[in-house]
């Protein structure tokens, strides 16, 4: 499987054991700039020792056209590309690797899995954005994104707890790119994102939700071009933006730079706020879930994250915290809160062995 994002590559190789069941036998991860995907492809082919059946992708936006893992080839790949305004900082990627793939492992079937179909089948309301109707019909709406790591988290969720897992959860994936998802029986209610990445959560060098007539503000009255608007909001924003030091949550935390701290401040701020906006949206909440490079290893943040989300209920259990996987909350506490590594390449293998029927 291949997960060709914007700051790395993920790669992970499986077989299908006796009883139909996945078992994983590689897995990799390139940071963009040590290698080429093709190089990536190289070796993905190389692991194993056994002929690949097939190849699974993730592609971050479906648009309204995709809704469903794809079977990808040439000509599929054109619809793909139209979408690419919709994400221009992961999508290039995402298709990057199904071109090496597609011509490295010639005859060998691509599966194309997308983050926006785990929120597809949301009431119709979640996906408005207030906009006027004929843009909503062509296109201009709420989709979500995170949807392969929310379904990871569901799928695991419902095996570790399972009578949590069907009631209210609130999920936060974070890391470079940070959103939440409510969940109710597993499936998405709502979600912090919207029509593009850019949208809900402050993230590494995004802004997440902006006014916008500060948008407005900036092409009228600063004069900026579309091109240097798209590289600030994608490129210059976020915790980079606001710190002046770094996108890493991990250099923040070890910084002392009065801004890094109130980078690390906005950050948390947010989280809170839509983890109360959520919880209204699912009249209550029962679990928090958190996953993601930042919500699976910073404890620092969890804890701050659950101590503004005290008046829910929520009570932390600092020795579990720290350890930082499965329960972090006592007993005592009103609303479980956990610690689940997702696994997307997981979910895309699922996916394309139900589709190819393998």
């Amino acid at each position: 499987m291949l997960n060709a994002g914007s700051s790395n590559t993920k790669s992970c190789r499986y077989r299908l054991g006796a009883d139909g069941a996945l078992v994983e036998i590689a897995r990799g991860k390139t940071e963009n700039g040590e290698g080429s995907i093709e190089e990536v492809v190289a070796q993905l082919a190389a692991s194993g020792g056994e002929p690949i059946a097939a190849v699974g992708h993730r592609v971050v936006h479906g648009g309204q056209s995709f809704a469903e893992p794809l079977l990808v080839d040439r000509a599929a790949l054109a619809g793909l590309r139209a979408l690419v305004p919709l994400a221009p900082l992961h999508l290039p990627a995402n298709l990057a690797g199904i071109e090496a793939a597609l011509e490295r492992l010639r005859g060998v079937p691509q599966v194309a899995c997308f983050d926006t179909a785990f929120h597809r089948g949301r009431a119709p309301v979640t996906e408005l954005l207030g906009l006027p109707w004929e843009l909503h019909e062509a296109g201009v709406r709420r989709y979500g994104f995170h949807g392969l790591s929310y379904q990871s988290i569901a799928a695991t969720f419902a095996r570790v707890a399972p009578e949590v897992a069907r009631g209210r959860v609130v999920a936060a994936h974070l890391g470079g790119g940070a959103s939440l998802c409510a969940l109710h029986g597993g499936r998405s209610v709502e979600t912090t994102m919207s029509m593009t990445a850019l949208d809900g959560l402050c993230m590494a060098t995004r802004p997440g939700s902006v006014d916008p007539g500060a948008i407005l503000h900036l092409l009228q009255s600063r004069g900026i071009a579309v091109a240097e608007l798209e590289s600030l909001l994608y490129e210059r924003s976020g915790l980079l933006g606001i710190s002046g030091v770094s996108g890493d949550m991990r250099e923040l935390l070890a910084s002392d730079a009065p801004r890094a701290r109130l980078a690390i401040d906005f950050f948390v701020h947010r989280i809170a706020m839509e983890i109360g906006a959520l919880t209204a949206v699912l009249g209550g909440i029962d679990a928090l879930v958190f996953t993601g490079g930042i919500g699976e290893h910073a404890a620092e943040i969890r804890a701050r994250v659950c101590a503004a989300s005290a008046w829910l209920g929520v009570a932390l259990d600092q020795a579990a915290n720290a350890r930082g996987d499965g329960q972090i909350t006592t007993d005592m506490s009103r609303i479980a809160a956990w610690v689940i590594a997702t696994d997307e390449e997981r979910v895309i293998a699922e996916h394309a062995v139900r589709l190819l029927q393998l």
